[in-house]
């Protein structure tokens, strides 16, 4: 007759339940990993349709976009500080047109699917990368 009753884990069962915790954290921290990159996105959208509103109060004010008297000023650091709008070129940024880019910057740019987004006078939104139809 065994007096000691058996009470408890044993150490395999232990590591069974280790090794699955382990695997759902690894899954877990990846999918974490691609929803913080994506969410981030969302500064530069924030920042371009700001900038984007802004020329277009310039322009109901001075019928232009690039008008000397313009409050708009270039480089914009997106609020969370993941993009950049640079002053755009010449042919960007017309009396009647624009094109805003964003650029991302630090962490952001490992974003391979999506390393820049665009914004015109007209609305139309586009990105580029391996996977554009992300960005917005």
């Amino acid at each position: 007759m065994n007096r000691y009753k058996s009470s408890g884990f044993t150490l395999i069962e232990l590591m069974i339940v280790v090794a699955i915790i382990a695997i759902l954290a690894a899954v877990s921290l990846g999918f974490y990993g691609d929803y913080v990159t994506r969410a981030a996105r969302t500064d530069a959208r924030t920042a371009l349709t700001s900038t984007a509103a802004s020329l277009e109060k310039c322009r109901s004010i001075y019928s232009a976009y690039n008008h000397a008297n313009c409050n708009v000023t270039f480089a914009v650091t997106s609020d969370e500080g993941y993009y950049s709008i640079a002053q755009p070129a010449a042919a960007d940024l017309t009396a009647s047109t624009f094109t805003l880019t964003a650029t991302p910057m630090g962490r952001q740019l490992a974003d391979t699917e999506c390393d820049g987004l665009s914004l015109t006078n007209t609305g139309l939104k586009s990105g580029t990368g391996t996977d554009p139809t992300k960005c917005w």
